[in-house]
Parts: structure tokens; C-alpha cells; sequence
């Protein structure tokens, strides 16, 4: 492929320099802080002598924003698994190689001629990656061909996910979490079901009708993608709500089981689709239907590469990078982290793989003079426990984007502890919401089964910006609450 004549002379490169561009910090048990810090080092140390942090594998890294100077380091060049706060280094290369104004494409296109209302070849749906459309942009579709004269289609709905790589899970995902929303797999060409934009999924809910009775189920968007095989019964009111909404892996068998009682609102869950592009392709088939625009018997759905002669009718582009990589960061959207990976790929090496992007990851990790020997991942988003990073290595690189020209876009897209507005809080708005770390914590979350991480910016009680990077795992029991004393203990600083 394309990318791996630029990818050896890269490993070269790292290997001859790669020592030379940061000399690490040893790891020891703690570090002496100097002396404006030794109180703060002492009710860090007293935190980690919990028996959460004992029994866990951590890596603790402290720096002045100021400087990068640490004052603070627990096993700082401990490789540990990330989980989503390796989404920081991903939305930093994001915005370096796409830049803030970067917007993704989408394009309806023909290959026939329109003769009296009728298209008489096929119509082409074209995806460049956009994760944000919504069953909205279809119907603004629709009729924008139907103002253009087109009520009928003779040929086939082709949908043109070939920007991208046909790869459609990254490396690492668990079998248990291909049906869920978080593990939805990539294509050029998605839908999302809300402004949520959690791409290639589909919001199934499950209410209560009568006692005795199976539950309604709908599906936002409608769609015929999947099939509701629905096992689940209303129950009296006062019983246990015990309604389960899955996929059958492998397939697209949406099982609902268990009770729902009467009087309470059920239960919602977002499915992965298996197939994106077929899944955009039913959506705006309804679209072209509900503005009165019909297909022939013989049409069919079908995905393949729209000609280079196709004729470009309508066009969307993307909110761009620098709004949408709120809700990437906010919410941690893992479809988000993996089509920018994707993208990335493409632009810097013509291929929309993973492969590509990751490796487009790694390269600007190196340019930033980040010691990428310590860094191991598989996939752009998190979701991998194959993937390893250290605190030293993340924290270092909360400092030097500081001097990046989209350093506030970046800055302002980590959640703020305490805040409820989910939009601004994101995946911190429950907690860290009393003082003093509510509205002076801005981090990146991370969490796996046993895997629990905190990283980014904290404001302390005499005004200095500090990073902060936590990175644990094999905890039993959660770290979260050891976690956030360490981050309240930094703002408290004073």
C-alpha cells in the first residue's frame, strides 16, 4: 500500500533520533517537589496510600503549564492503558493536520440524464467521513432533487463509502461491545440518530403498554436495517424494570427482553448498525420517498464508486473541526476519534486507513518531541487494552500544544468538572462538582473495565495552571473517587 515506503523512512527517522528528543524522567516511588509544593506532595502521597491506588498499576505525572517543570511523578514511565484519554493526543493531531476549518464532505450525484421527471440512470450518495449527518440532511436532499425536477428513479441507489478503506472495526474491540453505539463501526459514509452524533447507531427504546402485553418498541431513525425480535412483557406497576436491549452479534437481531413495569418510561439503547452505508442508504431512500420521489421496481440498494463522469447535483459539508470536536472530546465520541484517524491518513498519505492515520498520530507525537518508543496503540479512540502510554509522555504533550495556534479550540473542547450543561461538563458534568475543582478542572476522562484515567488542566487556589495526568489500571475497585481527591487536592493548592 501507499503508505508504507513513508512509514520506513518515519521508523528509521525515530529510531536514529528518537533518544534525542526527550530525556525521561525516572520513575520512582514519588518525587521530591520543591518546597512551594511539599504540601500538595503530601496529601498526593497520603491519597495514593489508599488501598485503591495500592492495588492498582498507576502512572502520575504533575507539571507547572508554566514551564513543563514536574513537580509531582508517581511511575511516570509506566506504560498503562489509556482508555479514552488517549483521545488528547488524537484531537491534537486532528486539529494539526486537518486544521480548525476542516469540514467533511457529502454529495448526491447522477449518472444518467433527467427526462421528464424521471432520472434514467443511477443516483449516487457520496460519504467523505461525515460523522454529523442526521435523517435532516437526507430530507434536505430529497428535496433538493425534487426542486430540481427528479420524481422518479430508474436506476439503482448507489452508496459511495470508498473514501475510506472498507475496514470496518478497528484492532482490539471485545466481542461484547460490537452491538453498542461505542464500538459502531467506520465508514465514508454514516448517519448519525441525534445531535449527539453517535455515528452508525440507532436509538432503540422500549416502553410499556398493557399488563400481560410485549412492550412497543421504536427505532429513531425508522429504519429497515435492523430487525426487532422483541422477547420483553409490560408488567405491573412496582416491579423491577429489567429490560435489556442488545444486538445478536453478527447480525442485525435487535433482542428485547426482560419486564417493563407501567409507569415508568422503559428503557433506551444505542445500537451499532452492521452496516453504515447501507443503513444511510435506507434512511435516504425514506427521505426521497416522504418528498414524493419514487424508485423503479428494478432499483436497488447497492454500495460501489460513483464514475469519475458523475454529475454532482447536491453538496453538504461538515460543521467544521473546530465545533465539532466538542462533541468528540466532551462526550469522548469514539466514532469520532476513528474517522479522524481515518482522515488523517487520507490527507497525509492518500489512504483513509487506520493504518495511515494512526501513523500520521505517531508522526506528529514525534514532531512535538514526544518520545513515541513509550507510546503503543491500535486504534485512535481508546477502546483497545492493547494500547499503552505513559503519564511523563502525556502530560509533556498537555505542555508543548500550549503554544499551538489552536490551543484555546483544544483547550475549551475538554469537559469542565461539575458543569451540568452535558455540552460543557461532557463526561465530568457528575463530577468533581463542589468546590474547589468544580469549573477548575479541565480533563480528559478515561475508563475501561478495571482501567480508569484522568488527564488535562487543572486552576489552583493562588491562580496557576497545572497539567495533571492519572492513569490506572487492574483496579478491582473503582479509582474514580482516589482520582478525583488527587485532581480537588490540585485545586485546592494554594
Amino acid at each position: 500500500m501507499q503508505v508504507w515506503k513513508k512509514l520506513f523512512f518515519t521508523i528509521v527517522s525515530i529510531m536514529l533520533l528518537g533518544s534525542a528528543v526527550l530525556v525521561p524522567t525516572p520513575a520512582t516511588s514519588s518525587v521530591e517537589a520543591a518546597t512551594t509544593y511539599a504540601s500538595l506532595t503530601n496529601k498526593l502521597n497520603t491519597i495514593m496510600a489508599d488501598a485503591r491506588m495500592k492495588n492498582a498499576t498507576t502512572s502520575i505525572t504533575i507539571r507547572k503549564a508554566s514551564t513543563g517543570e514536574v513537580i509531582y511523578e508517581r511511575n511516570g514511565d509506566k506504560g498503562i492503558t489509556p482508555a479514552s484519554s488517549l483521545k488528547l493526543l488524537t484531537g491534537a493531531a486532528a486539529l494539526d493536520t486537518l486544521g480548525e476549518n476542516f469540514q467533511f464532505s457529502t454529495a448526491v450525484l447522477m449518472d444518467g440524464k433527467i427526462n421528464k421527471g424521471t432520472l434514467q440512470g443511477n443516483l449516487y450518495l457520496k460519504g467523505q467521513g461525515d460523522p454529523t449527518l442526521l435523517k435532516s440532511h437526507f430530507d434536505n436532499f430529497a428535496a433538493g432533487l425534487s426542486k430540481k425536477g427528479i420524481k422518479h428513479i430508474s436506476g439503482n441507489l448507489v452508496g459511495d463509502d470508498t473514501w475510506y478503506e472498507s475496514v470496518r472495526l478497528s484492532a482490539g474491540i471485545l466481542a461484547e461491545d460490537v452491538p453498542y453505539y461505542y464500538a459502531a463501526p467506520i465508514s465514508a459514509l454514516t448517519l448519525s440518530p441525534n445531535g449527539d452524533f453517535d455515528a452508525g447507531s440507532v436509538i432503540v427504546e422500549a416502553k410499556p403498554t398493557s399488563n400481560g402485553k410485549a412492550t412497543r418498541v421504536t427505532l429513531t431513525p425508522n429504519t429497515g436495517v435492523l430487525q426487532v425480535v422483541n422477547r420483553s412483557k409490560t408488567v405491573p406497576k412496582g416491579n423491577k424494570n429489567t429490560l435489556k436491549i442488545t444486538r445478536e452479534v453478527g447480525t442485525n437481531k435487535v433482542i428485547v427482553t426482560g419486564n417493563s413495569p407501567i409507569g415508568t418510561s422503559g428503557s433506551k439503547e444505542w445500537i451499532a448498525v452492521t452496516d453504515p452505508t447501507m443503513y444511510a442508504l435506507d434512511i435516504f431512500k425514506r427521505s426521497l420517498a416522504e418528498k414524493g420521489i419514487s424508485l423503479s421496481k428494478s432499483t436497488k440498494l447497492v454500495k460501489g464508486k460513483a464514475p469519475a463522469s458523475a454529475k454532482t447535483l447536491l453538496s453538504k459539508k461538515s460543521q467544521p473541526l473546530k465545533d465539532l470536536i466538542v462533541p468528540f472530546m466532551k462526550l469522548s465520541n469514539n466514532v469520532h476519534a476513528e474517522i479522524l484517524a481515518k482522515e488523517m491518513g487520507r490527507k497525509v498519505y492518500g489512504e483513509g486507513s487506520w493504518d495511515a492515520g494512526l501513523q500520521v498520530m505517531r508522526d506528529y507525537a514525534f514532531s512535538m518531541g514526544i518520545d513515541v518508543s513509550k507510546w503503543k496503540f491500535e486504534d485512535a479512540s481508546g477502546l483497545s487494552y492493547s494500547n499503552k502510554i505513559t503519564s511523563s509522555e502525556l502530560s509533556h504533550l498537555l505542555y508543548v500544544i500550549r503554544k499551538e495556534p489552536w490551543y484555546n479550540t483544544y483547550y475549551k473542547s475538554l469537559p469542565i468538572a461539575g458543569s451540568k450543561d452535558r455540552y460543557v461538563g461532557g463526561t465530568l458534568r457528575y463530577r468533581l462538582n463542589t468546590a474547589p475543582a468544580a469549573g477548575n478542572i479541565m480533563a480528559k476522562t478515561g475508563s475501561l473495565k478495571n482501567i480508569k484515567a484522568l488527564a488535562g488542566y487543572a486552576n489552583t487556589k493562588d491562580g496557576e495552571l497545572l497539567i495533571f495526568t492519572v492513569l490506572t489500571e487492574n483496579n478491582k475497585t473503582s479509582t474514580i473517587p482516589s482520582i478525583d481527591q488527587i485532581a480537588t487536592a490540585i485545586a485546592n493548592h494554594k
